[in-house]
């Protein structure tokens, strides 16, 4: 929830003076400069503002492909463990920072954790919820990032009125869903897919029993055993045709 709601709480930082005065000095003159009137959008012409807010997409881009062969190769609680960590990081650094540099690191690492998160989670709801709940606890996953935006809108007014500080404040309460995704993936089991997918068949059933909460699981396993060997037939299939279109092309 946090997490994708910090895209909007940084919104709010930025708006702090003391924040812009510390980091983005430029920004900050030129805002009050064109309190009495002018183009509001001038005073956001700032490379390093542009920078700061960019990369953290673009971070989140890039770890989602990484995300996918992670969460692929060692599974989905790994994924999301990887994730919370790199995310409690970044919002260490950023909640600490001391020039613009510690915060664009810091800004990079929240957007590989966010990338991370936005790539696992859905899967891993998708796998452990039954057939019948995977529409509306998917649909939870992103009524869960709307409330996150309330809260770090309120979170953001809260400390905005801060006499000091109010954007360190601000960014270091991002640890708080950090913790939350770390903790929670190091307790939440793999899912029967993902240890399909490694050849831990033996295990993948057990744990389906487990969280059908029933023995009585043998048409869904051979399901998901099927799926898994569609899926590697697929991939070596459609490699091989890719070769042979490259070769008879050349």
């Amino acid at each position: 929830m946090g997490k994708n709601s910090y895209l909007v709480g940084f919104g709010g930082v930025t708006s702090m003076d003391e924040f812009l005065l510390k980091f983005f000095p430029n920004v900050y003159h030129k805002e009050k400069a064109l309190k009495a009137g002018g183009n509001q959008y001038c005073k956001f012409d700032d490379h390093m503002l542009q920078l700061f807010t960019s990369s953290l997409y673009l971070a989140a881009l890039v770890a989602s492909f990484a995300a996918s062969l992670t969460t692929k190769a060692f599974g989905r609680k790994v994924s999301m463990l990887t994730g919370g960590l790199i995310f409690l990081v970044g919002a260490v650094l950023n909640g600490a920072a001391m020039n613009l540099t510690m915060l664009i690191i810091g800004r990079l690492l929240l957007g590989v954790g966010i990338g991370y998160a936005n790539q696992s989670v859905p899967v891993y709801l998708s796998e452990m919820a039954p057939p019948k709940l995977r529409g509306a606890l998917n649909v939870c996953f992103q009524m869960a990032v709307t409330i996150g935006i309330l809260i770090a809108n309120l979170v953001n007014y809260g400390t905005s009125h801060m006499n000091k500080n109010g954007w360190r404040v601000s960014l270091v309460l991002a640890v708080v869903p950090a913790i939350i995704m770390t903790v929670g993936a190091i307790f939440l089991p793999d899912t029967p897919n993902s240890l399909i997918d490694r050849g831990q068949k033996e295990k993948a059933k057990t744990m389906l029993q487990k969280i059908r909460g029933s023995n009585n699981v043998d048409n869904e396993f051979e399901d998901l055993i099927i799926a898994s060997d569609m899926s590697k037939r697929w991939k070596i299939h459609g490699a091989t045709y890719c070769n042979l279109g490259t070769d008879h092309n050349s």
